[in-house]
């Protein structure tokens, strides 16, 4: 938790030096070209309010985090303009006029914006296959994490990515956490899994949910209109089965264990089950998918011989260059797609939504479909990961 703040504090400071370089670019623009009879520190006063006005206006219409966003990749550009327009100059004698570099940047972050909000906007399907040296018959999974209803759709719009999956034609779908968040009403939250109750019946192996830390809500019930309790209740009555550091069987062949989230740990300073446990709990000659709502604790589940683990939670690293942060703080163990420790697969998808950003600029929101097929030959291999060029609406 101590990390998080620091970092929150580091971002606050980035935001406001973003703030204040812009400030003193748009007074070199305007106010230093004209004969105002202002004080230098009055041209610059001027030039923050207006910045800070527009940062402010940005952020009543698209939330704080996002104009933080937007202010931060501005920026960005500008400095690396300035920087290339030295490097120019360096080679040529001749610099890029400011305005034309400050310009140049503003379009490019224009652009990289619109492209970041068409990649989270809009749902890719994204396809793995894997094979094992397990004696299993071929099963197919979708999966998907962190919807965060009602952030970039709402229920009807949930229905009808739904209806994209129901045509993959699945054994099961598995919900990986984060369903809900703070934002989602109750009447989305309940129509979202009426949803789910009306494919459950063309999913024959069924429907299988893990927590993540946003379902329960971080700021109490009143907020949203509803409790955990409410969602839990809703998801059971549409048939949808809850894991909670539990296992179910699949056509006989598979197990399918759904780990409690690690906030339990980290935030409740609650227990669960430890990979060891859940190993020594399941038959080894069954094929075992662990659901982990956060990529976290691989090389004990890797030690433990799990088959495949799937997350969701990082969103992708969702902003370039930000991505592979949680990693290299240590709060996950990986941040997007797979990967193979001994014999056991990891896939992490970047979601089919987001929480709070309305940007991906490192990555693009997705369904993932995984196959998984028997290997007699006792041999195992990476899996193919192919992807939809081709979004889904």
């Amino acid at each position: 938790m101590t990390m998080w703040i620091i970092i929150f504090l580091v971002i606050k400071l980035i935001t406001l030096s973003s703030i204040l370089f812009i400030s003193q670019r748009l007074k070199r623009l305007t106010f230093d070209r004209k004969n105002s009879g202002l004080s230098r520190g009055g041209k610059f006063l001027i030039a923050l309010l207006i910045t800070g006005g527009l940062f402010a206006i940005t952020g009543l219409i698209l939330n704080f985090i996002n104009a933080v966003v937007i202010i931060m990749h501005l920026a960005v550009l500008i400095i690396i303009a300035d920087i290339f327009s030295l490097l120019f100059k360096a080679v040529t004698g001749k610099a890029i006029p400011l305005i034309y570099r400050t310009v140049t940047a503003g379009a490019v972050c224009i652009t990289v914006l619109v492209a970041g909000w068409y990649l989270d906007h809009h749902i890719w399907r994204t396809e793995y296959t894997i094979t094992t040296g397990k004696n299993i018959p071929p099963f197919k999974a979708v999966m998907f994490a962190d919807s965060h209803i009602g952030t970039t759709f709402d229920a009807k719009g949930f229905a009808g990515h739904l209806e994209n999956m129901k045509q993959e034609k699945p054994d099961v779908l598995l919900i990986v956490g984060d369903f809900v968040d703070d934002d989602t009403s109750k009447e989305d939250m309940i129509n979202s899994c009426r949803a789910l109750g009306e494919l459950s019946s063309h999913i024959p192996g069924g429907i299988y949910f893990v927590f993540g830390n946003h379902d329960k809500g971080y700021y109490g019930s009143a907020r949203r209109g509803f409790s955990v309790e409410d969602l839990s209740t809703e998801l059971q009555k549409n048939g949808i089965q809850i894991l909670k550091d539990t296992n179910t069987v699949v056509n006989m062949h598979f197990n399918i264990f759904g780990r409690l989230d690690k906030s339990i740990e980290r935030e409740l300073f609650g227990t669960r089950m430890s990979p060891e446990k859940i190993a020594a709990n399941l038959d080894p000659e069954k094929y075992t998918i662990i659901l982990d709502h956060q990529p976290t604790g691989y090389t004990d589940l890797a030690r433990s011989g799990i088959d495949l683990v799937l997350s969701g939670h990082t969103h992708g690293g969702q902003i370039f260059p930000l991505n592979e942060t949680g990693k290299i703080i240590g709060a996950v163990d990986a941040v997007y797609g797979h990967e193979k420790r001994n014999n056991t697969d990891f896939i992490v998808t970047s979601g089919i939504s987001d929480w709070a950003l309305k940007f991906k600029t490192g990555t693009k929101s997705e369904y993932v479909v995984i196959n998984i097929r028997g290997n007699d030959s006792g041999e195992s291999s990476s899996p193919e990961k192919q992807t939809s060029d081709k979004y889904r609406p």
